[in-house]
């Protein structure tokens, strides 16, 4: 989805046009005046499976109506690298230090057109949320319950990696309290 109506290059207004793409009939957003295609790439957010103490930081993003808790995570910045992104989003969101960074996997989030690329990372420090979070909890790794969607599955599949069985719950079917 595209929020473009008109060409940023000469302000026409833009078409869903077929073309051919290496060998394939491909629909885009395009200007009939110079040509300029609309590409709507796939963004690339981080995320990071962020451990304290030994337990797992969640948090609660200050822009959210719901009481949902998630990971740490925020878009990737044009002069980073994903380990530097992960690493400032961390210190800017938490106030924590990364000691341990490893790539958990990479994860298509359709819904967003993101690509979201997840760590573990091992922190030490003391806990201070930014203004974009409201509040934080600490979960033991087996406590956490996954959601069924974008960062969830990453923490399933880190889970498993650890002998975890993960429990998929959907965020309508839960307490504010899980």
């Amino acid at each position: 989805m595209s929020d473009y109506t008109y060409c940023p290059m000469c302000k026409e207004a833009l078409s869903q046009i077929a073309r051919q793409e290496d060998g394939l009939t491909v629909t885009r957003l395009r200007c009939k005046a110079c040509e300029w295609t609309h590409w709507n790439n796939p963004t690339p957010v981080l995320a990071a499976i962020v451990q304290w103490e030994g337990k797992i930081l969640l948090a609660r993003n200050a822009a959210w109506a719901q009481r949902r808790f998630a990971l740490i995570s925020g878009f990737m910045e044009a002069h980073e690298t994903p380990e530097g992104g992960i690493t400032r989003e961390i210190k800017e969101e938490t106030h924590l230090e990364v000691q341990d960074l490893s790539l958990v996997g990479v994860y298509d989030f359709q819904k967003k057109n993101q690509v979201l690329i997840v760590y573990h990372a091992h922190t030490h420090g003391v806990i201070q949320l930014s203004e974009e979070l409201l509040e934080y909890k600490l979960y033991e790794p087996h406590e956490i319950i996954c959601w069924p969607s974008g960062t969830g599955h990453a923490v399933a599949d880190w889970q498993r990696r650890r002998g975890i069985e993960p429990v998929f719950k959907a965020w309508e079917d839960r307490s504010e309290n899980e």
